[in-house]
């Protein structure tokens, strides 16, 4: 805080920080935050620990920036957080006889009831990447009875929204994709899969067997068929695989 709080200095501070603002700084914490999630996924502990710091470095700025405007400090933010880990966490540190994440999620509840917003949907951040806001929207909703019974009303929904996006004109066919989207994720949480996680592993995929074909000496000069063929060895090499190519 003592470093933010020099290189925010109007008169000698870093003129890059000193300039920043909520809304400059936040695509900044949301980068960050994958990273962290990327280290973890590497299992690359030095990078973990490096990420880490970048993270806590974000909340420092934020508190800061806050803390100027004379909104809260970082104390009230750590603080809030552990005011809140207690009051979620009654069977550890109040009477109540157990909890687990459903005790969580209905103390949640009862907080966001008390909240000027009372829509089951309210605080679901919009900053969130779209797929995971996408779900979260529907678990809300579920809660709230608002969901199909089993998992065919989604299958059926994906099948009605690619017929949509058939017969739309140009003008709507964002909109459709959308709503194809939407409800891929629907059935996603219906599989309890997290749809989020599930792309990202997609993406992961599609990288590694793209740099592997992307080696083949020539390889912007084969035509459409022979990358594909590559593909094919590709996925074989790998263990089979489920996604389609680009070309399909």
């Amino acid at each position: 805080m003592q470093i933010m709080a020099r290189l925010r200095d109007p008169a000698t501070g870093c003129e890059w920080d000193r300039v920043q603002t909520f809304d400059t700084i936040a695509p900044f914490t949301i980068e960050e935050a994958y990273e962290v999630a990327d280290a973890i996924h590497r299992r690359d502990m030095a990078q973990l620990a490096d990420e880490l710091g970048d993270l806590q470095l974000q909340v420092v700025f934020h508190s800061r920036m806050a803390e100027e405007l004379g909104h809260f400090s970082i104390a009230d933010v750590l603080t809030a957080v552990c005011d809140k880990l207690e009051r979620r966490h009654p069977h550890i540190f109040g009477d109540a006889a157990d909890g687990g994440h459903h005790l969580w999620e209905v103390i949640k509840a009862e907080e966001r009831a008390s909240h000027p917003d009372k829509s089951a949907l309210s605080g679901v951040a919009l900053a969130l990447p779209a797929l995971e806001r996408a779900a979260k929207l529907q678990k809300r909703a579920a809660r709230a009875g608002f969901d199909w019974p089993d998992i065919e009303g989604p299958k059926a929904k994906i099948r009605e929204e690619l017929d949509e996006i058939a017969a739309a004109p140009p003008e709507e066919l964002e909109e459709e994709v959308g709503d194809l989207l939407f409800a891929a994720v629907n059935f996603a949480r219906h599989l309890k899969i997290d749809p989020e996680e599930a792309l990202r592993k997609a993406n992961r995929k599609f990288e590694e067997r793209f740099r592997a074909i992307e080696a083949t000496p020539g390889f912007s000069d084969l035509s459409l068929e022979q990358m594909e063929q590559l593909w094919i060895a590709a996925k074989s090499a790998k263990g089979a695989g489920s996604e389609p190519s680009s070309r399909d």
